[in-house]
């Protein structure tokens, strides 16, 4: 065999063993594994009970009207807050009230939690709670599927005066219960 035989041949054997070492290190054993999760956002669900205000006809000053309110958490998450805004409309029947507000007449007391034990109350004029949004939970918080009962008392309030200008007037009110969650926590 001639030398470029042998040459060649030692080359192609050379290339033919770097091939096999460099597939070589491809064959290896694996393996692998899948990992799943899904988030789920919790619910927010308020219910309040009942959902007149209140409707009464042929107050006058000095009558005192009380209702509970129940607010349900139907939602998944606990509530921390519960923010109350007030709207109204004055209705005046004889168009005579010019500067007086009848809202102003109208007293309303909160007694917060009441099946809970907790006594604190809350006394604004309707009037003074449109600009307001009192937490009516107070320092409680509402547990999911869980209700709290809160007491309510009006009061046509009687100045000793003429109140004659408020005859026949009405007000139409809006409360409006926002729940809000609590702090968000490590899982």
């Amino acid at each position: 065999m001639g030398l470029k035989k042998k040459l060649g041949l030692g080359v192609s054997t050379a290339a033919l063993g770097l091939s096999l070492i460099g597939g070589g290190t491809f064959a290896y054993f694996s393996d692998s594994a899948e990992a799943n999760g899904t988030f789920s956002a919790g619910t927010l669900d308020l219910e309040a009970k009942p959902t007149t205000v209140i409707d009464l006809e042929n107050i006058k000053p000095g009558d005192t009207f009380e209702r509970p309110y129940k607010l349900k958490n139907n939602g998944s998450l606990d509530i921390a807050e519960i923010m109350m805004t007030t709207d109204y409309n004055v209705i005046d029947a004889e168009n005579n009230n010019g500067s007086e507000n009848f809202a102003e007449h109208i007293e309303v007391t909160f007694v917060w939690n009441d099946d809970k034990e907790h006594t604190s109350v809350y006394k604004e004029t309707l009037d003074e709670l449109k600009g307001m949004e009192p937490d009516v939970l107070g320092d409680e918080v509402l547990k999911a599927g869980d209700y709290d009962e809160m007491y309510v008392k009006f009061e046509f309030v009687d100045t000793g005066e003429d109140q004659n200008i408020f005859q026949g007037d009405a007000i139409e009110v809006e409360w409006t219960f926002e729940g809000m969650q609590g702090d968000g926590e490590e899982k």
